[in-house]
C-alpha cells in the first residue's frame, strides 16, 4: 500500500483531517472520565480514561505517519501494538488498588459517564470506519481501538445499574479487567497486520532492487 490511500481508503488530506478530529475528542473526554474516575474510584472508569488518552497518542501518530513509506508505517504499527496495552497495564494496577480498598463507586456518576464515552467513542469509530483501509494497521489501530471502547462503555453503564443495586465493588471491578482483556486482543491484531505489512513492503522493495 502506497501513502497515497487504498481500498475504501480517502486522500491523506481528508483522513488526517479524520483522526486529528478524532484525537481532539478524545483528550477532551479523557480530562472529563479520568477526573470522575478518581472522584469516585472507579477501575472501568480509570481504564477506560487512560484508554482516551492511549487514543489520542494514537490518532496523532496517525496524523504524522500518513505521509510515510508502507514499510515506516508498518513499524509505527507495531510500536502502536505496544501501545495499546497501557489501558491494560493501567487497569491492572487500579484493580489492584481497589482490592485493597474495597468501596464501590458513586453509581449515578459511573453510569453518567459511561454513558457520554460511549457518545463520544461511538461517533469516533463511525468516523474512522470510513478511512480505516487506509495506511494499513495504523487506521486499523485507531478503528479497532474505538471499536472496543464502545463495548467497554456499554459494559460500564451496566456496571453503574448493577452497582446500584449490589453496592458491590465487583461489576466495576469485572468490567475494568475485561477492558484490559479487549485491548490485550487489539494489540494482538494490530501487531499481526503491522507486521504482515512490513515484511510485505520489505518484499516488495528488494525486488524492486532485483529489477
Amino acid at each position: 500500500m502506497t501513502s497515497d490511500g487504498g481500498a475504501g481508503g480517502g486522500r491523506p488530506d481528508s483522513v488526517r483531517r479524520v483522526v486529528m478530529l478524532v484525537a481532539a475528542l478524545n483528550l477532551a473526554y479523557f480530562g472529563v472520565e479520568f477526573t470522575v474516575a478518581l472522584a469516585i474510584g472507579s477501575v472501568s472508569l480509570f481504564a477506560d480514561g487512560v484508554d482516551f488518552l492511549e487514543d489520542a497518542s494514537v490518532s496523532f501518530l496517525i496524523a504524522v505517519a500518513l505521509g510515510w513509506s508502507a514499510a515506516r508505517r508498518a513499524r509505527v504499527g507495531m510500536a502502536l501494538a505496544g501501545v495499546l496495552l497501557v489501558p491494560a497495564l493501567a487497569a491492572l494496577w487500579a484493580a489492584v488498588t481497589k482490592l485493597v480498598s474495597p468501596a464501590p463507586p458513586a453509581p449515578v456518576p459511573l453510569t453518567l459517564t459511561g454513558a457520554g464515552a460511549l457518545v463520544v467513542n461511538l461517533s469516533c469509530a463511525l468516523m474512522l470506519a470510513r478511512v480505516r483501509a487506509h495506511a494499513g494497521s495504523l487506521t486499523r489501530a485507531a478503528f479497532l481501538s474505538a471499536r472496543n471502547d464502545v463495548a467497554a462503555n456499554l459494559a460500564i453503564i451496566g456496571a453503574g445499574f448493577v452497582t446500584a443495586s449490589t453496592q458491590s465493588i465487583w461489576p466495576d471491578l469485572v468490567v475494568g479487567l475485561g477492558i484490559v482483556g479487549m485491548n490485550a486482543g487489539a494489540a494482538r491484531e494490530v501487531w499481526l497486520a503491522a507486521r504482515d505489512e512490513h515484511r510485505d513492503a520489505v518484499s516488495d522493495l528488494a525486488d524492486s532492487r532485483r529489477d
